[in-house]
């Protein structure tokens, strides 16, 4: 059966002329895109036709990689014709947003449908539909929840299957649950540019929406953007399943043996006994000692999140949602030697609450591991929100936590290890900055905007970080930026996204908006104004810090303004840029920079605007205002020995030095 599920974007007043350069593109996306899917070797393809607001976004997945590419183009095809010939509720020419899922699957927008889109926040919508029957098990409650824990079991399984599949990210199953009931089948897939562990957190969201009402049907399925499942109570793909029972069925009753056999048949009869009884005395011993061991585990691992969250109070206390099993602990000792005894030549670095050590585990994996000062109070709170916070976030531009340690005195937390360490490495030091060209600046810079479009509106907890800055973006083997450092994040509501405050304000200054620093109010918008700043520290390689004079003025963002006022933008980048080809995208991330950095929060834009901004070459961006700061200046009667020229393009720019 298929399905349409059209979304129409709310607060939108139908507009005809706009609605018909939409539709056109639309149908130019319907001819381009079967062929671009099925010439996939994974049959997934994506497609962007027009210009903002009238640009179409488009991803197609054919479902079932049994399908060749013949059947795949003619699945898309006849799946647009479908979606072209139905008609919106609106005075619109054509749906604006719609999710269509049948042998194939098509998504398309007038906004982004980026990688980042891996899974929803509260707001988001998800797609799905269930068969109207309901496991009853002849009205026994026992039976009716042996079926269901068994369907909940073969979801999460096929889930970790299909996140493990290399490069399809598809998985099926199927189970016996042990009574009348049919056999069950699963399906389930990720778009193949998914990561694993993206994949696994993709479905991991539709998985715990299932609450008790809605996993007592039958049949059903849920998807997002990026990822897929569903289940039946009958085969509904091809092939034989990757992922088989975890139970045979039951076999038939044997026959009794005639009573008249002799001596010599009991004695081979104790054998053939006895030989199957051992093997399933076995068996269960070890499928129930690997369960108690599991058990003993989550109970160790719940033991440990207690002590990391409790003893806070107030302002300080913040929400705990479930557990984690993804979540390791780690013994000390076992963090010792994988740092050779957090020896000095291990050391990477030291932050305020503690030193961060590189480590090795023993099959090879390397580690970062932040060993938080046992006597700061404020190590606590960052050791409390980084268990918190990361183990519940998955994202490609966020750092992995993989696990903790918390055996009094010590807090520790343990890493992915990055070997490029941090932004500020290479962007404030001239020959390290030379290895960074423009299109890996702009990668980093679209890629920081994508981890924090994550936090503020697409994951499960909405999180602002509150300490935004170079030092805090590790980087990759390919250079891809991660946000780390989350042990000042704070959770927001979606209801309040305009500001909370607090008593005790932190965080790094040259990189806190105006209304945090002098009033402690914080909202999303206080993110965004640490990432212009930081913007303009990629593009010019100068710190925002009173360390450093820039012509008359002691920061940054007063002398990125008035080159941008006086037209001269483009003395503001760095002379390793030189010559500015993309001198336009440059200009275009110096505007957006200065729009961040707006005196008032309310004329910041949104991470949701920054991203279009940063993708759409076409979109029209808004003129900025002087930024906050701006008018902080360098008395010319008080020249320092500690500031330093910005004159970084050979403008000549003279400061007195004192002898």
């Amino acid at each position: 059966m298929n399905i349409i599920l059209p979304l129409l974007l709310s607060g939108l007043a139908p507009f005809l002329a706009a609605a018909d350069v939409f539709c056109d593109n639309l149908k130019v996306v319907a001819t381009t895109l079967p062929n671009n899917t099925s010439s996939s070797p994974v049959h997934m393809g994506t497609a962007t036709v027009g210009k903002a607001p009238d640009t179409v976004y488009a991803l197609a997945l054919c479902r079932d990689p049994v399908l060749n590419d013949s059947d795949c183009t003619d699945c898309i095809v006849e799946t647009f014709e479908t979606i072209l010939n139905s008609t919106p509720p609106t005075q619109e020419q054509c749906f604006k947003e719609a999710y269509y899922d049948g042998g194939c699957t098509i998504i398309y927008s007038d906004h982004i449908l980026g990688p980042s889109d891996t899974t929803g926040g509260k707001d988001d919508v998800i797609f799905q539909s269930w068969n109207v029957k309901n496991v009853t098990a002849g009205g026994d409650a026992n039976q009716v929840d042996l079926i269901t824990g068994h369907i909940r079991d073969l979801l999460v399984g096929t889930a970790e299957k299909a996140a493990s599949m290399t490069p399809m990210r598809f998985a099926t199953g199927v189970t016996y649950t042990g009574t009348n009931f049919p056999l069950v089948y699963s399906l389930a897939q990720c778009t193949p540019d998914l990561s694993p562990g993206d994949c696994l957190s993709c479905l991991h969201l539709l998985l715990d929406q299932l609450n008790f009402s809605i996993s007592l049907h039958i049949g059903g399925r849920m998807g997002v953007t990026r990822c897929y499942f569903r289940y039946e109570a009958y085969k509904f793909y091809y092939g034989e399943p990757t992922l088989l029972p975890s139970s045979p069925p039951p076999a038939p009753t044997p026959k009794k043996a005639p009573k008249h056999r002799g001596h010599i048949s009991k004695l081979l009869a104790i054998p053939i006994v006895l030989a199957p009884l051992a093997a399933a005395a076995f068996l269960c011993f070890n499928f129930f000692y690997r369960r108690l061991t599991r058990q003993r585990r989550g109970i160790v691992m719940r033991l440990q999140e207690t002590r990391c969250v409790q003893n806070l109070e107030g302002d300080e206390q913040l929400v705990w949602q479930g557990k984690n099993s993804e979540l390791l602990v780690f013994r000390f000792e076992q963090l010792l030697d994988a740092t050779n005894n957090f020896s000095e030549e291990n050391k990477l670095g030291q932050g305020g609450f503690g030193a961060v050590y590189k480590g090795k585990l023993p099959e090879g994996l390397g580690i970062a591991v932040k060993r938080l000062a046992s006597h700061s109070g404020q190590g606590f709170i960052e050791f409390k929100n980084e268990v918190q916070f990361i183990a519940k976030l998955q994202h490609r531009n966020l750092v992995k936590l993989l696990g903790c340690c918390s055996e009094e005195p010590e807090k520790i937390l343990v890493y992915e290890y990055l070997p490029n360490k941090s932004l500020d490495f290479f962007i404030f030091e001239e020959k390290r900055r030379a290895l960074l060209d423009w299109s890996k600046l702009l990668t980093i810079i679209e890629g920081i905007a994508h981890g924090l479009l994550y936090l503020h509106k697409h994951s499960r907890l909405r999180v602002i970080h509150r300490d935004l800055k170079p030092s805090n973006i590790l980087l990759d083997n390919e250079m891809n930026p991660k946000i780390s450092d989350f042990g000042l994040a704070k959770i927001f509501s979606s209801t309040n996204p305009d500001g909370n405050t607090t008593r005790r304000v932190v965080g790094t200054y040259g990189y806190m908006a105006p209304e945090y620093a002098s009033k402690g109010v914080f909202s999303i918008k206080s993110d965004i104004f640490s990432f212009g700043v930081v913007i303009l520290e990629i593009l010019s390689g100068k710190r925002n810090s009173r360390r450093q004079q820039c012509g008359d003025y002691i920061n940054l963002l007063g002398y990125a303004w008035k080159l941008w006022d006086e037209g001269r933008w483009i003395d503001l980048v760095d002379a390793s840029l030189v010559p500015k080809s993309q001198s336009q995208k440059m200009m275009r991330c110096i505007n957006i920079a200065l729009l961040c950095t707006q005196e008032n929060a309310s004329d910041r834009p949104t991470m949701s605007d920054i991203v279009a901004m940063l993708s759409s070459e076409s979109m029209i961006i808004a003129k900025p205002k002087q930024p906050a700061y701006f008018n902080v200046r360098v008395g010319a009667e008080e020249p320092s020995a500690a500031l330093e020229s910005c004159s970084i393009n050979s403008m000549t720019i003279s400061i007195t030095m004192p002898r």
